[in-house]
């Protein structure tokens, strides 16, 4: 399959916005995912409801929101640009942003179920042999649920690289910049004639995603056996 330069650009932004989006936003949904499968407090269910919101939302009212809240003259967006010279609006750094934020309910999903379904007799026999909490998820908890912790990431990783409507509203469609897989298959449809690049770069994203999911299998059989075999 022969890409033009700019549509090799779009892949490799692509790649490197959802991985971003991905390794940024996994430690969060581990504890937030642990929270809510563990512990019960008060505002849980205002938790998990603001933690699955980008799901009912419309992405561009997403999109609109990181805009106002982090653009250059949002809040802490004018904060992060005047104090540590952090500009998010318009830059592939909003864009990660903003596939972290509408991938981060599916990976908090997948790792609670997988939270819940580890038989909290386990934690609780480590700690009468006097493990403490951190010791107790490191060694007990996070390997029991690592199949979970790889699919709830490669969810989030499928779905950054599927991000459109949040990603344009806050970032743009800029070539080379911000301009995603789905931003220029979007380009490609607003021209005559663009429906071979934008078949193109479809085909390129199903390669992309099936790959995904093939190595995300073969990574969590790999662990479930390494688990079966202790």
């Amino acid at each position: 399959m022969m890409l033009e330069p700019a549509e090799w650009a779009a892949l490799v932004l692509s790649l490197k916005v959802s991985f971003v989006a991905m390794l940024v936003s996994l430690p969060l949904a581990i504890a937030i995912a642990w929270l809510l499968a563990r512990r019960e407090f008060w505002g849980k269910t205002l938790l998990s409801t603001l933690v699955h919101l980008p799901l009912v939302l419309p992405p561009v009212v997403t999109g609109y929101l990181l805009l106002l809240t982090f653009g250059r003259t949002g809040a802490v967006g004018g904060f992060l640009e005047s104090t540590f010279g952090i500009v998010l609006a318009f830059r592939w750094t909003g864009a990660a942003l903003a596939a972290a934020i509408m991938g981060f309910p599916l990976t908090v999903r997948a790792i609670r179920l997988s939270i819940e379904a580890v038989d909290p007799r386990l934690e609780a026999a480590a700690a009468t042999l006097g493990a403490g909490r951190l010791g107790i998820f490191a060694r007990v908890t996070l390997p029991l649920i690592a199949p979970g912790v790889l699919a709830g990431a490669v969810l989030g990783f499928a779905k950054a690289m599927g991000e459109f409507g949040a990603t344009i509203t806050f970032v743009a469609n800029i070539p080379g910049q911000t301009q995603t897989l789905p931003s220029a298959i979007y380009a490609f449809l607003q021209v005559p004639g663009g429906e071979a690049g934008a078949i193109r770069l479809v085909l390129l994203s199903l390669v992309v995603a099936v790959g995904a999911v093939l190595i995300s299998e073969g990574l969590a059989r790999r662990v479930a056996r390494g688990i079966g075999q202790r």
